[in-house]
């Protein structure tokens, strides 16, 4: 039987935002997705960011499965007006279900206007109702990204049934170091897959799209790292903050210091010499550069990200020591009567010897599939 899904308790508040990593894989894990495929996919998960009030932070979408890190801020107080609603709902739907939309809505003002009905002012609340309540929510967010997705996949391969093998996995996050990690565990996904070495050159990553799109794409990519990196000091999802330190200090994270190999080679004269050969992405003056921007903290996170980590899937909550037994406490409904601390330490390869394991917490004991 599946697990209730996690969701912070403050999810209704009026300020606190939720942050989610999401996981959702291919049935029978097959390898489904070709670059058309993955760029789609990107198109419909900017179409939901839009529509929802959602924000992506990061996200990698891979040949058969895909990451996405995304915060769900509180519902505003104030209601939208009807030109709000009509744009958001022009990122999801055509322009002629838009003019249906507005007509009504426009009779709808006009019986308010004249006083024709006493509840004139419910009967518009209602049509904003009807597509509202998909607004700032985690589950209406995947549920709608993934079936426009699948409906487009399965027309496109002329193919029928569920893409997905089972319902998305969420585990909750907190903002600030968890936050920063988990977006570069996800940006780091093709680069542990062995399809690149630098994930600068992945194209359907966050960090591939900010450093390599231009215009509002690039824009997009470069303002949802900017929030994941720096939520926990209050900074706003704004890609003018992306320049500079914020963008060098995330790739010291994604950087490895790469594995030195030799080979024999030859010289310009034609010698036989024995070449070094550095397996990774950095080297010379530039990993020099990056290496003074890093911390003893990020070191560690950097070589706990070499791994897959299974407690980001997995493990419920992830963040600080604080974060997760406030949450337990929050959530104590779901435990047993004998367990009495909610923050657990991450095992096997990932916290081995990196010292992640005394940064970063989770919710579950994991047992199986950890190494």
């Amino acid at each position: 039987m599946a697990r209730a899904r996690w969701i912070t308790p403050w999810a209704d508040s009026e300020t606190k935002p939720s942050v989610y990593h999401c996981v959702a894989r291919v049935v029978d894990k097959r390898f489904a997705f070709g670059p058309d495929d993955k760029e789609q996919f990107r198109i419909y998960m900017r179409m939901m960011e839009n529509f929802s009030g959602c924000r992506v932070l990061a996200y990698c979408v891979m040949c058969n499965h895909f990451h996405l890190l995304l915060e769900v801020p509180p519902k505003p107080k104030v209601a939208l007006t009807d030109e709000q609603l009509l744009k958001r709902l022009g990122a999801l739907y055509p322009k002629a279900f838009l003019a249906t939309v507005a007509k009504e809505l426009a009779e709808a003002r006009q019986v308010v206007a004249q006083g024709m009905a006493t509840d004139g002012e419910a009967y518009v609340q209602r049509i904003h109702e009807r597509f509202t309540y998909r607004m700032y929510d985690l589950s209406e967010f995947m549920k709608t990204l993934l079936q426009r997705f699948t409906r487009w996949h399965n027309s496109r391969a002329k193919r029928k049934g569920n893409l997905w093998e089972e319902t998305f996995k969420s585990v909750v996050v907190e903002d600030g170091l968890a936050s920063k990690t988990i977006a570069a565990y996800i940006d780091l996904n093709p680069v542990r897959a062995g399809m690149v070495q630098d994930p600068a050159e992945y194209r359907w990553s966050s960090y591939g799209e900010a450093m390599g799109a231009t215009g509002r794409s690039g824009a997009k990519a470069k303002a949802g790292l900017v929030r994941a990196i720096m939520a926990d000091k209050g900074w706003e999802a704004d890609a003018r903050h992306w320049a500079g330190r914020v963008s060098r200090s995330y790739r010291m994270i994604l950087l490895e210091e790469g594995e030195e190999k030799t080979r024999e080679g030859l010289n310009e004269q034609g010698e036989a010499v024995t070449q070094l050969v550095r397996k990774g992405m950095t080297a010379g003056k530039v990993a020099a550069e990056l290496n003074e921007l890093a911390t003893s903290r990020d070191v560690a996170l950097r070589q706990m990200l070499r791994w897959r980590v299974r407690y980001f899937t997995d493990g419920a909550a992830v963040g600080s020591r604080a974060f997760v037994d406030k949450l337990f406490t929050q959530c104590r409904d779901r435990f047993g009567p004998k367990r009495k601390t909610g923050a657990r330490k991450m095992r096997g390869k990932a916290a081995s010897g990196s010292g992640a394991a005394d940064l970063l917490w989770t919710a579950r004991d994991l047992r199986l599939g950890i190494e």
